[in-house]
């Protein structure tokens, strides 16, 4: 069964790859270098189970390196190549140790859910887009609170589930495979759920990072036909980041994490108050040129 996964993600890793490659040719781009940098710090902490959506929304955002609109699916595209190669080392260590039915059914719920996801952040306004990020983001601070101040939950040993509780499992991968499109991050949601249900917390990762990887895979290549993400953002973010996945993956055994998590935190806080306030004043906007279009209509 895990040969079974590795075989259909390592196909869509070459498509991904050839798909985003020819785009980046056409388009003559070239990657963007302070995305690189990003893309490394983000992905290095990422393998080590920070997280790598909300600081990334976060200095994108701060940086105003994208249009906020364009934040979640450029950040998706370039953060997916990372994320493949996370999930290749964490199935090969872990996978093995998995129940087979969970981890396959999580990781295609997650696959379906994120390409529903693709039209619908595509058709958002402005200001949905950018009250969903904002939300995210705060979600993701009190995930590191949390997480700081030792009140996850602390998982069990479990490498399967009972049926109902792996039904609730797979379904919710589905909705979080659509909120990734919005630039919400599987990692914490699928963590703190699992580990609820009595899995051992290691194993969460080949359920998380497999899922992201594929998932990636498939709504970055309908991201890039669609065409709404910055390219140079896009391959910086993904250079940066494979390198610093294997650094953090066959280098760090451990490394105290607290005082970084705190730090992210402020940092997210912020971007997160930036983004609803623009959400805000974008949906007063949107409100106001509705008032006056029958007015313009008519003169």
């Amino acid at each position: 069964m895990l040969i079974a996964l590795l075989v259909p993600l390592s196909l869509a890793i070459l498509l991904f790859a050839f798909i985003l490659v020819r785009s980046a040719i056409a388009k003559h781009v070239v990657p963007n270098f302070e995305a690189a940098l990003v893309g490394a710090i983000v992905s290095f902490f990422d393998t080590l189970g920070i997280g790598s959506f909300a600081p990334t929304t976060a200095w994108l955002k701060f940086r105003r390196l994208v249009p906020d609109r364009l934040i979640p699916p450029t950040m998706l595209v370039g953060l997916t190549p990372p994320s493949m190669a996370e999930s290749i080392i964490f199935l090969i260590l872990l996978g093995v140790l998995v129940d087979p039915v969970l981890l396959v059914g999580c990781v295609l719920a997650l696959l379906m859910g994120g390409l529903l996801g693709v039209p619908l952040v595509a058709r958002a306004r402005v200001w949905v887009v950018q009250l969903v990020v904002a939300i995210a983001l705060v979600l993701a601070a009190i995930a590191y609170a949390m997480t700081n101040l030792h009140l996850f939950p602390g998982g069990g040993t479990a490498g399967s589930l009972p049926l109902a509780l792996m039904i609730v499992a797979i379904a919710a991968n589905f909705g979080f495979g659509v909120l990734l499109n919005f630039g919400v991050g599987n990692y914490a949601p699928t963590l703190v759920m699992l580990s609820l249900m009595g899995m051992d917390p290691r194993l969460c990762f080949p359920i998380m990072a497999g899922g992201a990887a594929l998932t990636g895979a498939g709504a970055s290549i309908r991201h890039i036909q669609i065409g709404q993400i910055d390219l140079r953002i896009v391959l910086g973010l993904a250079l940066g980041g494979i390198p610093a996945v294997l650094v953090a993956a066959f280098i760090v055994k451990t490394m105290p994490l607290e005082i970084l998590r705190w730090l992210v935190i402020a940092v997210v806080l912020y971007a997160a108050m930036v983004m609803g306030h623009a959400s805000w004043r974008g949906r007063r906007e949107h409100k106001a040129e509705g008032a006056t279009a029958p007015l313009a209509i008519g003169s």
